[in-house]
């Protein structure tokens, strides 16, 4: 059972994606986004139809990124649970809706035009997350993530 945030994790849903034909007809998705969760950095980078790579980041690393998702831990579990539920994201915890009601923004970057491509890919990303229904996910503790 994959710990949620983790490398392991994010790639139990990039083999999932990347095995679904589904996927691909959404179209290419060529981006490179980090999810930040309290402290954790992770970098995901997308390619063509599918997701190429995972790996743990660094906070300097942001700046190479096309944008990173940031809230906090607690947001990144319901948001979780959520898609677990209910086998995809409600309404009110999509990726779009997160961003709407996230005065700073959910989807963040040192350059505007590269955070369009959060606007750009954002169901194929939506989908990317869905996928985690798929899978059963244990929490990391916030001390774990916030060190």
């Amino acid at each position: 059972m994959p710990t949620f945030p983790s490398v392991e994790w994010f790639d139990a849903i990039k083999d999932i994606v990347n095995a679904d034909p589904a996927f691909r007809q959404l179209g290419t998705v060529d981006a490179v986004i980090g999810i930040k969760v309290e402290h954790k950095i992770y970098e995901l980078t997308f390619e063509a139809f599918e997701c190429t790579a995972v790996r743990e980041a660094g906070e300097n690393d942001l700046r190479d990124m096309d944008f990173w998702l940031e809230q906090s831990y607690d947001q990144w579990k319901d948001m979780v649970t959520n898609i677990k539920e209910h086998g995809a994201a409600d309404l009110s915890h999509t990726l779009n809706t997160i961003d709407l009601n996230i005065p700073e923004g959910f989807a963040r970057s040192h350059d505007g035009y590269r955070r369009d491509a959060f606007y750009r890919f954002n169901q194929s990303i939506q989908d990317f997350f869905n996928a985690s229904s798929k899978i059963d996910t244990q929490f990391a503790s916030l001390e774990a993530v916030s060190a």
